[in-house]
């Protein structure tokens, strides 16, 4: 049986497992990184696409960013969309900042093929993996290759997602749930087809949301607003592209179509614990909170625990343990910020279900709010500000 000791255990190898471990690699602290799926899976998965500013630097400082410069798409702004006309909210002109347009799947190719090239100690294909003794000695073990492992660590981090091992270890009493599920789901296509427009459509119109993205310059990612008990089969393409047709009509701009690759629908949620860390274990990004893909926020949140993590504990090995002490309050107090604005803009930009009684005067208010936001200077400034990123510090 393989027993291996180091620093830190990371289960997960997502965009946060995979980025800690390689910024723990980049300030020589020892660790070992485990993920149950196999490298072709964590290879394949598809998510967001929006980069905020401080998440393009953060690759760039540790020499992973050459993808995003290479391939990124940066964008000024954002269009917001409603009563049949469209509005620019200018990042760049109200603040001087940007958002790149860059998959999390190519985020996470750059650090497995930096990981590969520096020769990391990442387990893909693990099986039975499972973390113990949190508040004494904490280990880690799981099965490999037909071999047991037991890993021994000063700290181990759960970047292992909702439904991963790491936040289900901690006991139910020390641990507090906070959610919210919203009435409507996104149905999300990819289609081979050039975007029809330069920078993110963000749409209300009077059969519910909609949002035109991009993957690339000849790949477009589109969304519509349905009920989350649809069925996907009760969307064929021919209806999707008539309700995108339909929510994101302005005049003199038209949508072009492409064969659909890919097609799901996404519930919503807001989900955030109480606390990120319990005894040697710290929770990063998905495993302790999730938001609504409105505001573009669950890649560059997990980011951002991570930078401020890793930041933690290379001080904790220089000898300072002031950070890694206020991990948790620090990170939450941030994502709470970012959970209101994600909140914030779900409501704004999603038409309530027929059934709601105060749905006639909430569609209204938010035409209203909207027509404020896009003709109020400060209104955008505030827009501008938490979709291109808050401060670590803020």
């Amino acid at each position: 049986m393989p027993h291996l000791t180091t620093r830190v255990a990371i289960v997960g190898a997502g965009p946060a497992g995979l980025l800690l471990g390689w910024s723990l690699h980049q300030a020589g602290i020892d660790f070992v990184l485990v993920e149950n799926r196999d490298r072709e899976y964590v290879l394949g998965r598809i998510r967001a696409g929006v980069l905020e500013q401080g998440s393009v630097e953060t690759l760039e400082r540790l020499g992973v960013g050459a993808g995003v410069h290479a391939n990124g798409m940066v964008h000024n702004g954002i269009y917001l969309q409603y009563s049949g006309e469209r509005h620019h909210v200018d990042f760049n002109e109200l603040l001087g900042r940007t958002v790149t347009i860059y998959g999390q799947q190519a985020v996470v190719h750059d650090l497995v093929e930096a990981h590969d090239g520096a020769g990391t100690p990442v387990f893909y294909d693990a099986n039975d993996v499972a973390v113990h003794e949190l508040t004494g000695s904490p280990s880690l073990t799981f099965e490999h290759d037909g071999q047991h492992y037991t890993v021994n660590a000063d700290f181990i981090v759960g970047a292992d997602g909702f439904h991963g091992v790491c936040r289900q270890s901690v006991p139910a009493d020390a641990l507090q749930v906070f959610e919210r599920e919203y009435p409507f789901a996104w149905l999300g296509i990819l289609a081979d087809v050039a975007p029809s427009t330069d920078e993110l459509i963000y749409a209300l119109h009077d059969d519910g949301f909609a949002m035109h993205s991009m993957r690339s310059h000849t790949v477009s990612r589109l969304y519509v607003q349905v009920d989350p008990a649809d069925d996907i089969a009760s969307w064929p393409d021919a209806r999707i592209w008539d309700a995108l047709h339909t929510r994101l009509a302005v005049p003199g701009w038209s949508l072009d179509e492409g064969p659909i690759t890919e097609k799901s629908i996404l519930p919503m949620r807001s989900f955030v614990v109480s606390t990120l860390q319990y005894g040697s274990l710290f929770l990063v990004g998905d495993a302790g909170h999730i938001v609504p893909p409105t505001g573009a926020k669950g890649l560059n949140s997990a980011m951002s625990d991570v930078t401020q993590l890793s930041a933690a504990l290379v001080a904790h090995y220089a000898g300072a343990d002031v950070l890694l002490e206020a991990y948790s309050d620090t990170a939450l107090s941030r994502q709470w910020k970012v959970q209101q604005f994600s909140q914030w803009m779900t409501d704004l930009l999603h038409k309530r279900p027929a059934t709601d009684a105060a749905g006639a005067f909430d569609y209204r208010s938010q035409l209203g709010r909207l027509d404020y936001v896009t003709h109020s200077t400060e209104a955008k400034r505030s827009l501008a500000e938490q979709y291109t990123g808050l401060r670590l510090d803020a």
